[in-house]
């Protein structure tokens, strides 16, 4: 408390700084509860006011969305190749359709000659593992048999690189890979049709009139886009090999022993491959290096797409949405131009109406938004069923942001002529 000279006492700037807030608190509570009782007091016209901005955000959050989940699915089902793993493969996998056929008719296969040079020449690297694949085959046990089924050839080290882990019995070893033994590593899938109340290890699987014994069974991975990823029989390299191809195509994994470690390898992958294939240093690869992050960037690229789409159609129904709120809080200042003037014959200021009218604007629209991320989330759940889909909480908060936003914007014209209408005219009006 301050005393002036002639003894009285004045107000601190502490109190009046006080007095501000807690006035400003008043008029935005105010203004929230006058918005709350417009909209429960008119409800269709609030439904038609506020449609706009609910198509908006619903559809900025079902894309949100469905495009965070298959983010996540392609990450784990489909990109995962492995810890710091990256796969030297005939070709580069994220590419366009032409540059595809391209490097498909110029670039050799890679070889198991490919696969011995370079466990003889790279150093450093953690565990290198090969795989080729035979797809399309029919398993058969006794009298019953699963279509679709695929051959893969592996060397034991892929225990620690690939998806696939033991359940139980064991994965291909040492001594399988080194005398060719036709033994096999098999899915779910096939336990499932073959063995569902039977112990499978030590039964034999006939492939292509190959005779196989199971000695393991994997864990189960489950489906990825519809398709399985549980029906494979796996077989040492060598015996594929022997009863299928003598020279396959093989997709070798090179793991490394940290991340930091990852972009010095393939570079030196690199390095040996172009030696032994004599390119030159003007030529492009002959072959392809692919690393989780190769695919994760094509899938973005396409997403990106996607998105950039839906923020264009979010933008006109917010536009559109944010035009009616602006003529419905126009129509609204009309409507109260007789209390704008009592409130201002009684002191309230130019900023005191200003603040309520955009104050009240922004909660119509927010409601609008919260309304769109509760369609949303009920939308989300049918849509869980077809496609992988999960809720991430920036979508909400986005939504609710833009909304009020979009509020704050277009009730600026509207709270500006409230404000600034003539307390004498405005009590005048009827």
């Amino acid at each position: 408390m301050e005393t002036s000279m002639t003894g009285k006492a004045s107000v601190g700037p502490a109190r009046r700084r006080h007095g501000e807030l807690y006035n400003a608190w008043v008029t935005a509570r105010e203004a929230f509860w006058i918005a709350m009782e417009a909209l429960n007091t008119h409800k269709l016209r609030s439904f038609l006011t506020l449609l706009g901005v609910v198509i908006a955000t619903t559809t900025l959050i079902v894309v949100m969305s469905v495009i965070n989940g298959m983010n996540l699915y392609i990450a784990e089902h489909i990109a995962n190749l492995g810890v710091n793993t990256f796969i030297l493969s005939q070709y580069k996998w994220a590419q366009g359709y032409e540059a595809y056929l391209k490097a498909r008719r110029l670039n050799r296969p890679i070889r198991m000659e490919d696969y011995k040079f370079l466990k003889e020449q790279l150093v450093g690297y953690k565990t290198m593992g090969a795989t080729a694949e035979y797809g399309g085959r029919t398993a058969h046990y006794q009298n019953q048999e699963i279509y679709d089924t695929s051959v893969v050839g592996v060397t034991p080290s892929m225990i620690d690189i690939g998806q696939q882990k033991v359940d139980y019995g064991r994965y291909i070893s040492e001594s399988d890979f080194t005398h060719s033994a036709p033994v096999c590593f098999i899915g779910t899938d096939l336990v499932n049709k073959f063995f569902p109340n039977v112990d499978p290890l030590g039964k034999e699987v006939r492939v292509s009139n190959q005779s196989f014994r199971v000695i393991g069974v994997a864990e189960k991975i489950g489906t990825t886009f519809g398709q399985s990823q549980d029906n494979f029989v796996m077989i040492p390299l060598t015996t594929f090999q022997q009863y299928f191809f003598n020279r396959p195509e093989l997709n070798i994994s090179i793991q490394a022993w940290s991340a930091a470690q990852m972009i010095p390898l393939e570079d030196e992958v690199r390095m040996l491959m172009r030696v032994r294939r004599h390119v030159q240093y003007n030529q492009d690869d002959t072959f392809g290096i692919n690393a989780s992050e190769t695919i994760m960037s094509l899938w973005q690229r396409l997403t990106g797409t996607i998105f950039a789409v839906t923020i264009g159609v979010v933008a006109v129904f917010m536009v559109v949405g944010g035009i009616v709120i602006m003529n419905i809080m126009l129509a609204s200042v009309t409507d109260r131009t007789h209390e704008i003037g009592i409130r201002k014959s009684l002191g309230a200021r130019r900023r005191d109406i200003l603040t309520q009218f955009i104050i009240e604007s922004a909660v119509m629209a927010g409601t609008g938004g919260v309304v769109g991320i509760l369609l949303a989330l009920l939308i989300n759940i049918p849509v869980q069923k077809f496609v992988t889909s999960s809720v991430p909480p920036s979508a909400i908060v986005v939504g609710v942001g833009l909304s009020v936003l979009v509020g704050l914007f277009f009730g600026i014209y509207p709270a500006n002529k409230a404000a600034r209408l003539d307390p004498i005219e405005a009590l005048r009006a009827e």
